[in-house]
């Protein structure tokens, strides 16, 4: 077993430990290991180091747990099992179709930390949600950003709370009854803080991503590169007690082993679910729409729990909100629509006039289950990345926010809210950065900047994510909950999440259990699951729907008006209806 202290650096040609200010010669152990001889015997709150070839300055451990003085600092040692556990009586339902809440700390609450976060949790449990999806919370440079810059994976953000702060979070959301997922990022490192090359080879240099050098998965030495980011992977599971992961962006993963690192993560959480007797699971963000992800290991795929499919936000955006610019353009039909609820995938081989290539391919409905595919009507790419960080809210009447949500949380796969959704949230979330460095910064406002001036904004309209402003007009403004339509809003959305709950016809884990009927003049989609029928009229003018309405219990309404006949209901414009009806 290796001491806390031994560190990976092949790149070295000397090293020297540093801990409270002393130095500790290390020798080079096989395999590219280095050793401190007579190094003190490790415990929480040393502050210590590495000295690389000579350096006069320490930098962090690439495994380092704590980041008090920020990602240039020193580390700080922290030893996970000091805290009391007081989940025992939590247990995980794995994933099997509960709804997902996606946060960010920061903005989540005005303090924007962990311990802030606790005490928005019996909001969350009372709304009926299953589990907490965090973004990112490795360390990062700065004070805040959306958490995708993170470069010591390791570390919990010391803005948010830190490590200890973590499992506070975890043990709190378990009391509560709710599962926390963690997004986790593997694909690349941020900009700033990362030492990790002084080390040894953790990125191919030359071969990049969107966002920078892509990790070294496949090339020389990638062995302990590999076990780096799987130690990270279980680091969560055993240390922080997380019930799932959240995989960002895996299609950037690029690795040509003939076992690739996806299959290898789902069958180490699987044996590490077996050691520690619970569910374990795995989501991945992909933009493949490859079922290969998410099919078992024994019939040739990776064997993920779940993956997220952005064709049900696309198609549902369109329908109600009428852009169609980009990759918004072949979704610009109610048949689009109809298409990703019956077959998950809209793209699933067809041709693709965002991408002009033919894309995707078919889900296999006898290996696949449709609760496998966690879908949204908004989530922090799709709001963030647009120029000014607009919700729904800003555009769309009450009426159709409300149909956002029918079609999210009724619909045949998991459905993922994003925060402040539940309550139509008048706050935008755009994209900020803290960067400290000046030219790092101004760099990104200016790029950011000339993307959106290409595509016809104004640079006053489009916010500057390095001005402080711009991440405080992001926090949710929790008042909101109990105003007008927010509260309407809110309680249809609590409504919905219990006839999800309630009613096994909306958790049923079965393609074959999907009927769609459509209607592209009149603008109206009937999903029909065993005996709930769910029915919207997505256009201007009222439009009749074949639901036998005076046969039916009518479970929720999001409008009135609706007119009941024999053979059909007459919907209000964007009104949506869920009724029971004999099978």
């Amino acid at each position: 077993m290796r001491n806390p202290f031994d560190v990976w650096a092949p790149r070295a040609d000397a090293l020297t430990l540093v801990v409270e200010g002393t130095e500790y010669p290390m020798t080079q152990q096989e395999g590219g290991w280095w050793h401190a001889v007579g190094a003190p015997a490790s415990s929480s709150d040393l502050s210590y180091g590495y000295l690389v070839n000579g350096a006069d300055t320490p930098v962090p451990d690439p495994r380092s747990r704590r980041q008090p003085d920020g990602v240039h600092g020193l580390s700080q040692t922290f030893d996970p099992l000091e805290h009391d556990w007081q989940d025992g009586s939590w247990s995980s339902p794995g994933l099997d179709g509960g709804v997902i809440y996606e946060l960010h700390l920061g903005t989540f609450t005005p303090e924007g930390t962990l311990d802030a976060a606790i005490d928005r949790l019996g909001h969350l449990a009372d709304l009926g949600v299953q589990y907490v999806e965090l973004l990112p919370v490795n360390a990062f440079n700065g004070t805040h950003n959306w958490g995708y810059d993170g470069v010591l994976w390791y570390a919990v953000q010391e803005s948010y709370g830190g490590p200890a702060a973590y499992q506070r979070f975890v043990d709190a959301a378990h009391r509560h009854g709710l599962g926390v997922i963690q997004d986790v990022v593997y694909n690349h490192l941020g900009p700033s803080g990362n030492y990790l090359g002084l080390f040894g080879p953790y990125l191919t240099e030359g071969m990049a991503n969107t966002w920078g050098d892509s990790l070294n998965l496949d090339g020389p030495q990638s062995d302990e590169v590999r076990e780096y980011v799987i130690g990270n992977l279980l680091m969560w599971f055993r240390d922080y007690h997380v019930d799932g992961l959240r995989l960002d962006a895996v299609h950037a993963l690029h690795d040509e082993r003939a076992v690739h690192i996806l299959e290898e993560f789902g069958a180490r959480t699987d044996q590490c679910a077996a050691e520690l007797g619970k569910p374990l699971f795995l989501i991945a963000e992909s933009d493949l729409n490859d079922p290969r992800l998410i099919t078992s290991r024994e019939r040739g795929g990776y064997g993920l729990a779940g993956q997220w499919s952005d064709d049900f936000h696309h198609a549902v955006h369109v329908n109600l909100t009428g852009e169609t610019e980009g990759y918004y353009h072949d979704f610009n039909s109610v048949g689009a629509l109809a298409k990703v609820l019956e077959a998950g995938f809209f793209h699933n081989g067809t041709y693709s006039s965002f991408r002009e290539r033919h894309h995707g391919r078919p889900i296999d409905a006898e290996q696949v289950s449709p609760l496998q595919l966690v879908v949204c009507t908004q989530n922090h790419d799709q709001i963030g990345n647009r120029a000014a960080g607009d919700r729904l809210s800003a555009t769309l009447e009450p009426a159709q926010l409300a149909q956002a949500a029918v079609l999210n949380i009724l619909g045949p796969f998991t459905p993922m809210l994003f925060m402040g959704e539940e309550y139509g949230a008048s706050t935008p979330w755009p994209f900020f950065t803290s960067h400290p460095e000046p030219e790092l910064g101004r760099a990104t406002a200016e790029g950011r900047l000339r993307e959106f001036e290409r595509m016809g904004w104004r640079a006053e309209d489009v916010p500057n994510p390095q001005d402080p402003g711009t991440f405080r007009s992001a926090k949710l403004d929790w008042a909101e909950l109990e105003q007008g339509s927010h509260a309407e809003l809110l309680s249809t959305y609590r409504d919905l999440i219990r006839l999800r709950a309630e009613r096994p016809d909306l958790r049923e884990a079965d393609f074959g259990s999907i009927a769609v009927e459509f209607d592209e003049a009149g603008r109206w989609l009937l999903l029909r699951r065993g005996s709930t029928a769910v029915a919207l009229n997505l256009g201007d003018e009222a439009s009749s729907v074949p639901v036998a309405g005076t046969e039916a219990d009518v479970l929720l309404s999001t409008v009135d008006g609706v007119e009941f006949l024999a053979d059909k209901v007459t919907l209000p414009p964007h009104g949506a209806l869920v009724v029971e009806q004999a099978r």
